[in-house]
């Protein structure tokens, strides 16, 4: 048996691989505005540095003046002076580690905030083609591994960075012999650093988008879980969850490879170096060309070296997958919105009248481009007008409606609310005279208060509850637990189909629209209620414009006009009796979608 979750929808091809570390300065314009924080932990970098430095200064003198020489004084002067570098390289450790980790959060926390305010200015059209768990998994886990770099990984490999450079620098001075042997490991060790270092980024990059679709999964099964149990679809769906939680376990598993294979390469190599020094440097000790202590420091120094390379190389891991990270929020923070506000758009008139006008318009959804969903329609609606469009399934009425609301632009003809063409003005200012209630209302993780406040964010309590007292909401809101405080459960799960609906049209009841968009919205409520709340949007209607989705007879009945469209072309317009009478298309699609109404109130 095939599923398509389980196949090619899911597993798309990957996007482009991080071939370098770039995209982590694009980081930097998140750090600018906390530049005093970053110069704190530069200096305390720098005291730390060049404290640690310092001991093997303080190790040669403890061996040759204290040791060697057998001086109880000189070695307690130089134990005092190890005791004070290491109080300093605490001191400066800790304003380190917190000001970075602080500058992690902070900026982190920014990019959070840029990535969700530019995800909510896209089309819907970008939503058409894109997996909400992919932008998801961007939004929070590929943040989180920033956080872990920026706070910790950053600061890791620079503390490393200048340790290395330092340390090379204390080798050369403390003995240039010695020096040059360490040095002839150093393109031993870069090989293996860059081969391994392509593998573990193109790996990291895998790896997160692996884990993207487990993300991705996981949410459409979780949001559709009555479905899944409906169609008793647990068995086939953990298999195909299951599939994708190993695809990721086994790419981060090829990574995690790949890393503890380049740490064991290079450890083997530099230790080994190391090891070849220190006897290198012991016959030196021996034939006095070299003291003891200076040994001491050299192989201190050796060592600081080698572990800096070997946590350079452990970092070099997290910065890899940091960069693909970044790439792919750097993606998203560039993508533009196929609808954007003009760069000086006209304003909207300053009376809300609500007349629309569809002059010639065609059109096609991103996702369809061959297909057009409205060919050359043409509709005029009066301010105050209350037109029904009818038509078949998938003939286009839902697209005048995201065409209203400017959720896509036409790619013929022009779109006008209140004579102003939609492309010319801002789509809030628009938006903002419209009023929509949709056959599948939405319900937020709130109160019922807080649902039908999103309407107008600014209403008081007591008009929210008129609003739900004209929508008959508050039958059901006051027999909640806590009434109106009452949480409603994610997607409003706590409610029915029709408690739904009545919020949704509280919502738009509060909202006062010059232009009220109606998805057919009383198709989910019983009779006894569809009478309240028709009785409540008939008298919501009066004065401004109305335009409907009709399903039942009675919207047609009623309504001033009826608009019939077809296959995206607008048939016939005109009252019920005048197109049964004239219109056989509209005399069969009546007949199909209204003969039940009929019956019912025979």
């Amino acid at each position: 048996m095939s599923d398509q979750r389980g196949g090619g929808r899911w597993n798309m091809p990957d996007r482009p691989r991080s071939r370098n570390y770039g995209y982590l300065r694009r980081t930097y314009g998140f750090m600018k505005p906390y530049k005093s924080k970053l110069v704190l932990f530069g200096i305390a970098l720098a005291v730390t540095s060049g404290a640690t430095l310092s001991i093997g200064t303080g190790l040669k003198f403890l061996v040759d003046r204290g040791l060697s020489a057998g001086s109880t004084t000189m070695l307690n002067q130089g134990l005092a002076l190890l005791m004070g570098i290491i109080v300093i390289i605490a001191a400066g450790t800790f304003v380190r580690f917190y000001y970075i980790s602080w500058i992690g959060e902070r900026v982190v926390a920014d990019i959070r905030k840029a990535v969700f305010d530019h995800i909510l200015s896209l089309s819907p059209g970008f939503y058409e083609t894109t997996k909400t768990g992919e932008i998801l998994s961007r939004l929070t886990t590929d943040t989180a591994l920033l956080q872990q770099v920026i706070g910790s990984s950053l600061s890791i490999a620079m503390r490393n960075g200048v340790a290395l450079v330092g340390g090379v620098i204390m080798l050369v001075v403390t003995n240039a012999k010695l020096t040059g042997l360490v040095l002839l490991v150093v393109p031993l060790v870069i090989v293996p650093i860059i081969l391994y270092g392509r593998k573990v980024r193109k790996l990291s990059r895998e790896s997160q988008d692996r884990i993207a679709d487990v993300g991705s999964y996981a949410e459409e099964n979780l949001n559709a879980i009555r479905t899944v149990q409906a169609f008793v679809h647990e068995d086939i769906d953990r298999g195909f969850f299951a599939r994708n939680v190993e695809n990721a376990f086994s790419t981060a598993m090829r990574r995690i490879f790949a890393r503890a294979m380049l740490a064991a390469v290079v450890i083997v190599l530099i230790f080994g170096a190391i090891a070849a020094v220190v006897w290198a440097g012991g016959r030196d000790v021996i034939q006095g060309d070299i003291t003891p202590g200076a040994l001491s420091a050299f192989v201190f120094y050796a060592i600081m070296v080698a572990a800096s390379v070997g946590a350079m190389t452990e970092v070099l891991g997290d910065l890899q997958r940091a960069a693909g990270a970044t790439e792919r929020l750097v993606e998203l923070l560039e993508m533009k919105p196929d609808i954007m506000p003009p760069a000086n758009p006209r304003p909207m008139p300053a009376t809300a009248r609500g007349e629309v006008r569809f002059e010639d318009v065609t059109f096609h959804y991103p996702s369809r481009p061959q297909t057009a969903a409205l060919k050359g329609l043409s509709l005029h609606v009066q301010p105050g007008e209350h037109v029904a469009l009818v038509g078949p399934s998938g003939a286009g009425k839902t697209t005048v409606f995201q065409l209203l609301l400017r959720f896509y632009d036409p790619q013929a003809g022009v779109v006008r609310i209140d004579g102003m063409d939609l492309r010319e003005v801002d789509p809030r200012d628009a938006r903002a005279r419209i009023g929509l209630v949709a056959q599948d209302p939405v319900i937020f993780a709130a109160d019922a208060m807080e649902n039908i406040r999103y309407g107008r964010p600014g209403a008081s309590d007591d008009e929210v509850r008129a609003a739900a007292e004209a929508a008959a909401a508050m039958e059901f809101i006051t027999k909640l637990p806590d009434g109106m405080k009452s949480f409603l459960g994610e997607k409003g799960v706590r409610l029915s189909g029709g408690q739904k609906q009545r919020i949704a049209i509280a919502r738009a009841i509060l909202r006062d629209p010059a232009l009220l968009l109606l998805d057919e919205a009383t198709s989910a409520l019983d009779a006894e209620n569809e009478r309240l709340v028709q009785a409540a949007l008939e008298r919501l209607m009066v004065g401004r414009t109305t335009m409907v989705i009709a399903h039942r007879l009675a919207t047609v009945v009623n309504a001033d006009r009826i608009a019939v469209i077809d296959d995206g072309h607008l048939v016939a317009t005109g009252r019920h009796e005048q197109l049964l009478a004239s219109n056989p298309f509209y005399a069969r699609v009546a007949a199909l979608q209204f003969s039940a109404d009929a019956v019912a109130a025979q």
